[in-house]
């Protein structure tokens, strides 16, 4: 009868080392088969959900994005973990700017435009292109390991979203918060629409001010002097304004100066608004263009006169400068204005603010616009009330100030954009000026024409938190997951977005059955991801990095706990790949010491009395408890750094580098031969027990490797599911803890000093500890023996050198005889040779710093040079002078 081979050992099934590319697609995979992310709202289970904050479909992944999605998954897995029915569904915003643009571009390098394809064409071809590139983020998602549920996976276009924000607009509508009114917006003359106030930067540009005079050209009459950066926008000037307090222009004031190119005569005004010391204390008045001259144009009845038509040309101004580009009307105005002789000052350069649209590049227009507004006075109380009851929680709390700052002083919002790819605005104009809003699925009278207008992209994800979940349905969804457990996003967006979601979730959630009407009852801001120097990471600094790279080249894990590791509630986090390369270096250690441990019979089951254990299982017991009591406390508050930092320091430092090695000594033979078989089996079941907890802690954010690793130590399919560990409810053994701190301070010194002596790692050396057992720590001898590589010392021995080492109640005195290590008196001569060269160094900088002459004369960085060189070369002496006492010599 053949016999059948015997079947291969945990340790076997592992491969010999961990190669990221070669698991994490068919893990995932696995995960998904399973259906392990897909929710189920009649599981009976307490709920936890989280909508993912949609990236535009039109784009990919960043470094930001990763870093946010580590996060949330890091905090589904871990309820899931916990006996929580959770959901994190995923999904993708339609970018109405970003696509439209992407799309034109594409349509002009066809020699063709939006315009030439009509509305319905232009749409269709911007369907094709989200059908495109949509499936990269998805893909992208599943690099990182994002464990959402795809079944529920949502678009802010599709007919469900669409319905929604339909829905809410009409309601909206009819309870008098959306309205049509002329205001300034910001204004992009290349897109030729509105755009928000996220989609504008701000950037230094060098432009000049120039003053010019307004009135007579007699100093004796009549004339006033103002400067400007936009010198076209004088031909918009309604009036000139100074303070009521300006004794120089109080008989000006209630008075017209003629205005150089127009056929009338401008106002001069007092307003508070004016500075009287900055320049001339006398500010032109544009309210069709400026926002602060806006609002004293509305103070004071002006008129408001817009100059420019939407691609940024002069129009409509009854002068020469008529169809000139806005910057070409500043030259033509300037020159117009010098011929007059009524240039007074020209500054160049002159250095200011100039905000430019992120999508197009070219600086904004504010201009006066007839738009869709939402009224936001009760919604954004509303917003500011949820916080202030608790019905919202935000983290950190340090960031409610801004909260409140923003809501309770928030402007009215401009929803309409002049776009045709976006949600159309449901409202239809009768022939005789007649405004009906229509209902979802509801008909507009005949002959009635639509808004050519769409929403603001921040209007439909606004209702993100509820739309996606059915909303206005009552689903099962709804029911189950909503209001939201909590929301993951970006201090960056918290007015733009945050906001908005709260705005809507109130407006909403009040005519819902929950306790509190809010689309989330947590709010975890985090904050940028930067380069390893603090700079803001960008395509033009080139200092961006790609997430899918490290993924290829470190892991997707080793990825992951890079960023989960500095991850503080609104801190921003500076990485690079040093970053990167040492969490690798810890999932290989991780991934060794699990091989190492489950060759060593590392296996789960209920553990001896503690009183049977050693003193190095108790204490690496109680350091697991203690070490999840704290990660709970991180990972509950927010804190994934403080959460990950514990987690790390325990597996590498505590677990890996002492409990695996003291491990060693309780289950290999000892000195006559002898193995302690019940030894064996306690360390095996410690071994498994710790480690069968690290791997579940470490899972939420190193997802692939504790796959790995625990299904192979536990047989089981897959640690997804598994229990969150629990405490082992057992009393602190403070003595077992005190003895392995003072066994592990005596290797550490001992291991130091054989460091410095050059003593090789794989030489034993004869040593004598004198008051070990006096420290109460002589049972442990033979683990100093093993990790220190010593030897008892045999009747020749002969102390060579000594070293003394505090621990908590006594000192040990450790004597070695290296004779057989190293040859002492060649050892010598290289530190006397050393020593020399560093006491050299010395004085030349103690000389040069003490030289008056010197120090005058050379700049400071030379000077901080020198201080380094000497305090380097102070160390050095110190530390080869300690040597050579420890050799015996002078």
């Amino acid at each position: 009868m053949t016999e059948l081979p015997d079947a291969p050992t945990p340790a076997e099934r592992l491969p010999k080392s961990w190669e990221p590319a070669a698991h994490e697609s068919s893990i995932y995979q696995r995960w998904i088969d399973d259906g392990l992310f897909t929710a189920d709202p009649a599981s009976g289970k307490p709920t936890f959900s989280i909508v993912i904050p949609p990236p535009n479909v039109n784009g990919s992944l960043h470094m930001g994005h990763a870093f946010e999605h580590v996060l949330m998954d890091a905090l589904t897995r871990r309820r899931r973990m916990q006996g929580f029915e959770v959901l994190w569904l995923p999904g993708m915003d339609h970018a109405a700017i970003a696509m439209q643009a992407m799309v034109e571009k594409r349509l002009a390098a066809e020699g063709t435009t939006r315009s030439d394809l009509g509305r319905e064409a232009f749409i269709d071809r911007v369907w094709q292109a989200k059908a495109e590139i949509s499936g990269d983020i998805g893909a992208q998602m599943r690099r990182l390991g994002d464990g959402v549920d795809w079944s529920r996976e949502r678009f802010t276009m599709d007919e469900g979203l669409s319905r929604a924000v339909h829905t809410v607009f009409k309601r909206m509508f009819d309870d008098g918060l959306i309205y049509r009114a002329e205001r300034l917006v910001n204004w992009s003359p290349v897109l030729q629409t509105a755009i928000s106030d996220i989609e504008v930067s701000y950037d230094d540009v060098e432009g000049e001010l120039v003053s010019f005079r307004y009135g007579s050209m007699d100093d004796a009459q009549p004339h006033l002097v103002v400067a400007t950066t936009r010198l076209e926008t004088m031909l918009g000037d309604t009036a000139i304004a100074v303070h009521p307090d300006d004794e120089r222009y109080a008989h000006l004031v209630g008075t017209e100066l003629p205005h150089p190119f127009l056929d009338r005569s401008i106002p001069v005004v007092a307003d508070d608004y004016v500075d009287p010391e900055f320049g001339t204390g006398a500010v032109k008045i544009t309210p069709a263009h400026d926002p602060n001259d806006f609002a004293l144009g509305q103070r004071h009845g002006l008129p408001m006169p817009t100059i420019m038509d939407t691609s940024g040309h002069i129009a409509d101004t009854g002068t020469r400068f008529d169809g000139l580009d806005r910057f070409d009307a500043r030259v033509a105005v300037r020159e117009a204005l010098a011929a007059e002789g009524r240039i007074v000052k020209e500054v160049r350069p002159y250095l200011h603010s100039v905000g430019h649209s992120e999508r197009s590049g070219e600086p904004i227009e504010p201009r006066l616009s007839m738009q869709w507004w939402v009224r936001v006075e009760t919604l954004a109380k509303a917003a500011g009330d949820a916080v202030r009851s608790g019905a919202t929680q935000i983290h950190p709390a340090s960031m409610e100030p801004r909260w409140f700052g923003w809501v309770d002083d928030m402007h009215d919002w401009c929803i309409s954009r002049q776009l045709w790819w976006g949600h159309r605005i449901p409202i239809f104009y009768g022939p005789d000026g007649e405004v009906v809003c229509t209902a979802p699925g509801e008909e507009p009278p005949a002959g009635y024409v639509q808004d050519p207008d769409v929403l603001d992209t921040w209007f439909s994800s606004g209702l993100w938190p509820f739309s996606t979940l059915g909303w206005p349905d009552d689903t099962a969804d709804l029911r189950a997951f909503y209001p939201t457990s909590v929301l993951v996003t970006g201090y960056d967006i918290l007015f733009f977005w945050v906001a908005r979601m709260m705005m809507f979730g109130t407006y909403v959630g009040a005519t819902l059955d929950q306790d509190a009407p809010v689309p989330f009852r947590h709010l975890f801001l985090h904050g940028l991801v930067r380069d390893e120097h603090g700079k803001k990471m960008s395509k033009s600094k080139g200092n961006g990095i790609d997430p899918l790279d490290w993924v290829d080249r470190f892991g997707a894990d080793a990825m992951r706990f890079t960023l989960a590791r500095g991850a503080n509630p609104g801190g921003d986090l500076s990485v690079g790949e040093r970053h990167a390369e040492a969490s690798r270096n810890f999932t290989t250690k991780l991934f060794n010491a699990t091989r190492f441990a489950l060759m060593n019979g590392a296996t789960l089951g209920t553990l001896p009395d503690r009183a049977t254990l050693t003193d190095a299982d108790r204490w690496i017991l109680d350091r697991l408890d203690e070490v999840l009591a704290d990660a709970d406390s991180g990972f509950e508050s927010y804190e994934f750094a403080r959460a990950c930092e514990s987690l790390y320091h325990f597996a590498r430092d505590e677990f890996c580098d002492w409990y695996v090695e003291l491990s060693k000594v309780q289950v290999y033979a000892d000195a006559d031969g002898h193995v302690d078989d019940d030894r064996v089996r306690a360390t095996g079941l410690v071994l498994g027990t710790v480690l069968d907890s690290i791997l579940k802690m470490l899972h939420p954010v190193m997802p692939f490797v504790t796959e790995t690793l625990w299904t192979t130590l536990t047989g089981e399919t897959t640690v997804v599911t598994a229990p969150w560990p629990t405490a082992g409810g057992a009393t602190r053994d403070a003595d077992a803890a005190t003895r392995v701190a003072d066994l592990q301070h005596l290797i550490t010194e001992i291991r130091r000093f054989r460091g410095d002596q050059g003593i090789p790692d794989n030489k034993r050396v004869p040593t004598r500890l004198d008051g070990i057992d006096a420290a109460g720590i002589g049972h442990l001898r033979p683990y100093a023996d093993s990790l220190a590589k010593l030897t008892v010392p045999g009747p020749e021995f002969t102390a060579t050198a000594t070293l003394e080492v505090r621990l908590s109640t006594m000192t040990v005195t450790v004597d070695l005889d290296t004779s057989e290590a190293i040859d002492v008196e060649a050892e010598k001569r290289r530190l006397a040779k050393d020593l020399a060269a560093a006491e050299k160094e010395l004085t030349q900088t103690a000389a040069k710093l003490s030289n008056e002459q010197f120090l005058a004369k050379a700049p400071d960085p030379v000077v901080e040079k020198i201080r380094l060189r000497q305090r380097i070369a102070t160390e050095e002496v110190e530390r080869i002078g300690a040597k050579l006492a420890s050799l015996g010599g002078a």
